[in-house]
């Protein structure tokens, strides 16, 4: 459903929040011009109000692309503190993955890897995540009391929603308050064990609730996104609570690769491979949008924000590149990568987009753009090469995001059964071939199973989900975010690499709840 924020300023104005952000229990307000009752008069009003939910993670308040912001402006800039926007600061910007040229306080904490409790853009994740949940627990409770089997259908969406937004909170913060009711009371925290065990709770409840493979609207998620959600947290359930559960992911894994979802191979701009389709501006169209589990849908008309796929596709435009190229009007030269991630790439692997005239491969000085490739994974024209319909203005681009899509899920399913997992090998195989044929345009990238190993599959997972949230969190996996087992330029804020203090596995609790909250205690070492 690309339109589904079509639905969305009538609900920004009926779930309105307070610029309280002090910890994860944020209440709705009553609105100046509609009542509670009338949001959730009937099943068509509560999906307006659904359409808030999703709103919550692609656009930054209720105006677009500034003002009237659902973040508290005194505490961050309104575009900084879209979610994916944020999320790529401190998944991608961390890691090997980017550097960003820019003099914006706390950007170069994140690259250089000396972030404080006091940080904008880790303050501002904290406070959005709190905020979907609010947003998601007043609607539960409010659409409850509807009995149309459709509202059914959206409460269990809003629940899915709010186990995104509690999996991402335990991801970066590890410790933090579990909220499931609307409440004015300050909430205590909850171990990162309990996060988990909640979120595990909520997924494999509402996978049975959600509609099935591929019967909801395009922009809503269907009970694969739920099994795909499972994947992630059992792959990394070693990290986030200890424990070895990757016969689980597998299980899960095979539920994804056996539904309706199918992997891109539509390639129809004729270049040789159907994987830029997938970052495109009709990509919700194209045949991508049949490998996207969960996605933001982006509107070049309808959903304006500095954030999304605007950020992703100005921010990575600067030096000699021409903005036409890529369907916008002009770039903001700020987002490279670095030479580590270049040079993962194979010859004839078409995922290899970069932009190399006139920058170099290396970085002596990360606020000069010319120092590292830029990257042109993400741009504003469509299949045919017109501009989406978004163009002619800096804020407007058409690209959908995807959170979650099937490639992953194979990535998944060959690193589970490396680590032990009851996953088939000889299948394993053929999924990761399947990705990398339509890499290569052909089978010349295939390997053999000799070939598969977790160093392999975790450079696979560089290859292919680039620039796609979650580096960090497979770094981590494999115990490389902040060790000395693997260096990349400027990591640590240094040029050649340097490991950094292990407690950066986690970020911390923003000072600021802290203050305003006594039961919450901050993360070791901040």
């Amino acid at each position: 459903m690309k339109n589904i924020f079509n639905k969305i300023s009538y609900a920004f104005i009926a779930l309105a929040m307070v610029s309280c952000h002090s910890d994860l229990d944020q209440s709705p307000i009553d609105p100046d011009s509609f009542t509670e009752e009338d949001v959730y008069a009937n099943a068509d009003e509560a999906k307006s109000a659904l359409a808030k939910l999703y709103a919550g993670f692609a656009v930054t308040g209720q105006q677009g692309p500034a003002g009237n912001p659902d973040l508290d402006p005194n505490d961050i800039d309104e575009g900084f503190s879209q979610f994916t926007r944020t999320l790529f600061y401190l998944n991608e910007l961390t890691t090997d993955h980017a550097v960003l040229g820019w003099g914006d306080a706390g950007v170069a904490d994140m690259h250089g890897m000396y972030w404080t409790g006091s940080n904008d853009f880790t303050n501002a994740m904290y406070n959005r995540l709190g905020q979907e949940v609010s947003f998601c627990n007043s609607f539960i409770e409010n659409a409850g009391q509807l009995t149309d089997e459709e509202v059914q259908t959206f409460i269990a969406e809003a629940r899915f929603l709010r186990a995104y937004a509690y999996y991402n909170l335990m991801d970066l913060y590890g410790n933090v308050p579990i909220q499931v009711t609307v409440a004015t009371t300050l909430p205590s925290q909850n171990t990162r064990e309990e996060v988990f065990n909640f979120v595990e709770a909520e997924l494999l409840e509402v996978k049975d609730l959600l509609p099935a493979s591929g019967a909801n609207e395009y922009g809503r998620v269907d009970r694969v996104a739920a099994w795909a959600l499972l994947t992630r947290l059992y792959l990394n359930a070693e990290v986030y609570v200890g424990q070895n559960r990757y016969n689980d992911c597998i299980t899960y894994c095979n539920e994804v690769m056996n539904s309706s979802y199918s992997l891109n191979m539509s390639d129809g701009n004729g270049n040789g491979t159907a994987y830029d389709e997938l970052f495109l501006a009709d990509n919700d169209s194209n045949g991508a949008q049949n490998e996207f589990i969960f996605a933001l849908n982006f509107d070049g008309v309808q959903t304006q924000t500095y954030g999304g796929t605007t950020f992703l596709v100005h921010a990575q435009i600067g030096g000699s590149m021409v903005p036409a190229d890529y369907g916008v009007d002009s770039g903001w030269a700020g987002l490279r990568t670095t030479s580590s991630l270049v040079n993962q790439f194979e010859a004839g692997d078409m995922r290899a987009m970069f932009y190399t005239d006139g920058q170099s491969l290396e970085i002596e000085e990360i606020a000069q753009f010319s120092n590292g490739y830029a990257v042109t994974k993400f741009k504003n024209i469509d299949t045919n090469g017109n501009p989406g319909v978004g163009s002619g203005q800096d804020l407007r681009t058409d690209n959908d995001l995807p959170l979650i899509r099937l490639a992953e899920i194979y990535l998944t399913y060959a690193e589970a059964t490396l680590r032990g997992g009851n996953g088939d090998m000889s299948t394993a195989v053929q999924k990761i071939n399947e990705i990398r044929s339509r890499a290569f345009g052909g089978n010349t990238g295939n390997i053999t199973s000799s070939n598969l190993t977790l160093d392999f599959v975790l450079n696979e997972r560089s290859r292919e989900l680039y620039w796609e949230l979650l580096r960090r969190t497979d770094l981590i996996r494999y115990n490389q975010f902040t060790t000395g087992s693997y260096l990349w330029p400027w990591k640590g804020d240094q040029p050649n690499g340097i490991s950094v203090d292990s407690y950066r596995n986690l970020f911390p609790i923003p000072n600021n709840n802290l203050a305003t909250n006594p039961n919450l205690t901050q993360n070791p070492g901040y």
